[in-house]
């Protein structure tokens, strides 16, 4: 497997509704292809879309694991249902690992190893030192967080720490579902229109300019995060996990080339114009990191210390 030394690369969940075929299809290619380390599985986003891929899951963690991936599942970012929360707890009592992504998922994991996910905000020591008394493993970094608080964190945890480095940045998640409003459609009969957007559907401002990314009741941004000369600096701050978020380009191509700037066997120059190929007219972000907006683009170099 891959140098942990210079670390671990991981695949988040699939934020999309994408269909069964190509949802087996993009993880068969993962599981046999892809150099990452582990991959987060499960709905993140709306419960309702589960029952179109759940005859699929057992088959396509196996797979994964007899790839040599650790499997996570993710949990869904906002649980409103009593059946949301009772799945968390089933799941969190079946033994695997879980990514908790919304706070009424702690008490099903407390006490249990567990991953925290990015929808739970950890911006300061107290939250960290509360989430891990509370037995997690490994805490994901909110994608607003700033390098001055990943440093601070990553720096003095005793637990493992993961942020996003590729994809399309989770901004929000909400009750009402704003793909359905833009068909004319409700949350309750959205008949899954979703699905017919598989890298989202853009939000452009009164001027035509693209600025967000809906998909069903998630808020994204329009922009990729990319952040490739980055890595290095992180890895010195602490941070052990990287996290490539799915989108609909060549996954395999994307970890190829973030696995090679890890290892050193490339320059995260001559990575940016292999991942250009890849994302096409998509723009690339990452202000937070930076301090800056969430889309901004910054060139300067981000200091370890």
């Amino acid at each position: 497997m891959t140098n942990t030394a210079k670390g671990k690369l991981t695949l988040g969940p699939l934020l999309f509704h994408w269909a069964p075929e190509t949802r087996r299809d993009f993880y068969a290619r993962i599981a046999d292809e892809a150099e990452v380390d582990c991959v987060y599985f499960g709905e993140v986003v709306c419960s309702k879309r589960e029952p179109f891929s759940e005859k699929d899951n057992e088959a396509i963690i196996a797979r994964l694991e007899a790839g040599g991936k650790q499997v996570v599942r993710s949990t869904l970012a906002l649980m409103t249902l009593d059946r949301e929360v009772a799945a968390a707890r089933a799941l969190a009592e079946s033994g695997v690992l879980v990514e908790a992504n919304d706070v009424a998922c702690l008490q099903e994991v407390s006490g249990r190893p567990h991953v925290i996910g990015p929808y739970i905000n950890v911006f300061n020591e107290g939250s960290q030192d509360v989430l891990i008394r509370g037995g997690a493993v490994r805490i994901v970094l909110p994608v607003e967080a700033t390098a001055a608080t990943v440093r601070v964190l990553a720096s003095r945890s005793a637990v493992e720490t993961e942020l996003l480095v590729f994809g399309r940045q989770p901004l929000s998640v909400a009750m009402r579902c704003y793909h359905a409003r833009s068909h004319e459609l409700t949350k309750d009969s959205c008949q899954f229109v979703c699905g017919e957007d598989a890298d989202g559907l853009a939000a452009d401002t009164i001027d035509g300019a693209h600025l967000l990314t809906i998909n069903g009741t998630q808020t994204l941004s329009n922009g990729y995060l990319v952040l490739l000369r980055e890595l290095a600096p992180l890895r010195a701050m602490g941070v052990t996990h990287f996290r490539l978020s799915p989108q609909h380009v060549d996954m395999v191509a994307v970890a190829r080339t973030y696995r090679a700037v890890l290892d050193h066997a490339i320059t995260p120059e001559e990575a940016s114009g292999d991942l250009a190929a890849v994302t096409a007219d998509t723009p690339w972000q990452n202000g937070f990191l930076h301090g800056r907006e969430g889309l901004a683009w910054v060139e300067h170099e981000l200091q370890p210390a």
